[in-house]
């Protein structure tokens, strides 16, 4: 017995809301290569749950902390068998991630310094910039 499948069909400003994200980011997203724009039906654009699939996919890798580029290439990589190169951008994102995490634990153990230092009832000022000597954060 063959079930029919209800037709997925949303306008730009649903396709926007279900993602997550505004109308102006979709064109852009559109403009990048990233989405497809779809043709016209009835004088309206109609997108579906591959295209809802696929915009979830960009918010949830740029979360990651992948560039519009390695979204455009892990996009590609999609319907390849190059699994290799995926493997190397996820790898790629994984080391990057490690040293980012190093960095905010560093940040996070100079807070609790710069609390306790600040909290004990001593004298005197409190020792702001000393509390984060030697911690060097990456501001990109």
């Amino acid at each position: 017995m063959v079930q029919s499948q209800e037709v997925f069909s949303l306008t730009i400003g649903r396709l926007a809301a279900a993602g997550g994200v505004g109308v102006e980011t979709v064109r852009f997203y559109q403009r990048r290569g990233l989405l497809s724009t779809p043709t016209r039906e009835t004088g309206i654009r109609r997108y579906d749950a591959d295209d809802l699939r696929r915009l979830r996919f960009i918010k949830q890798a740029q979360a990651a902390g992948f560039t519009l580029e390695e979204i455009k290439e892990l996009l590609a990589l999609d319907s390849t068998q190059d699994r290799s190169r995926a493997r190397e951008l996820a790898l790629g994102r994984i080391t990057a991630l490690d040293t980012k995490m190093a960095e905010l634990e560093r940040a996070r153990s100079a807070l609790q310094r710069l609390a306790k230092e600040c909290g004990n009832g001593s004298m005197g000022p409190c020792p702001i910039l000393a509390s984060f000597d030697g911690l060097i954060i990456d501001a990109s």
